[in-house]
């Protein structure tokens, strides 16, 4: 299961635009083997959209690998080799590697996720893509980056002509906030909308990891206060501690 950012106690998952989509997406790459692509600014919950969806399809394997700024192909065939195998690459050849990769990819439904893809260049974005292409694999294989991670991968044509799926995330705007963070946490239960949005203002500003490290600070000084839910009061000091703001 999906772990909220800073493990809020009380978090619930709020079904935001993003994380709807992800999940339609992903259930489309597994249904065809296909490639897909889940981009966006940090904090929006692009991984852990990713990791609700594939929680509801247990039958399938998952590899979930990451990779340095610039990797070499050899790098990125001993990460995932020893992802699929559990076995040291050792010193194994990138063509050994890639032999053994592709009879590993050929068995069962699997989906391989890239985090961090805007860090790929362009031999491992080819790699990938033979991988994928060779007639022996069939695997659903998802790039998940950062604000930059499709003008990355986009400047392939080989690549981007065989994404079958492509979520890009936003911030939440202020009319999502109001809907959909009230339900964030129970310190949330019946605040109004003028409040959620001076937080959003202040601190969210629709990045659902911003929202969760206010909502971190709120829960404890509502516990230390003695209040089980969010005021005026309680925003504006918290305010303070993450800077922005003066306290009450």
């Amino acid at each position: 299961m999906a772990r909220h950012f800073l493990d809020v106690d009380g978090a619930r998952t709020l079904p935001t635009p993003g994380l709807v989509a992800v999940d339609q997406a992903v259930e489309h790459l597994l249904d065809t083997a296909a490639m897909g692509v889940v981009h966006g600014p940090a904090g929006l919950g692009k991984s852990y959209a990713v990791e609700q969806a594939l929680a509801r399809h247990p039958a399938t394997a998952v590899s979930w690998v990451e990779f340095p700024s610039r990797p070499t192909m050899r790098l990125v065939a001993a990460a995932m080799f020893t992802d699929l195998t559990r076995l040291d690459a050792g010193r194994r050849s990138r063509f050994a590697l890639t032999d053994e990769l592709i009879e590993a990819l050929s068995r069962g439904p699997r989906v391989i996720v890239v985090d961090e893809a805007q860090r790929l260049n362009k031999d491992c974005i080819e790699f990938l893509r033979y991988l994928h292409d060779d007639r022996r694999t069939r695997f659903a294989l998802l790039l998940v980056g950062g604000d930059d991670a499709w003008t990355v991968l986009s400047r392939e044509p080989m690549l981007r002509s065989r994404i079958y799926r492509r979520v890009a995330l936003d911030p939440l705007s202020g009319r999502e906030v109001c809907d959909l963070l009230g339900a964030l946490h129970p310190i949330y239960d019946n605040v109004d909308r003028e409040l959620l949005l001076l937080v959003d203002d202040n601190v969210g500003h629709g990045n659902l990891r911003h929202w969760a490290a206010f909502t971190r600070s709120a829960v404890a000084l509502c516990a230390s206060t003695g209040r089980d839910r969010l005021d005026e009061e309680i925003a504006r000091n918290v305010f303070a501690v993450h800077g922005a703001g003066v306290a009450v």
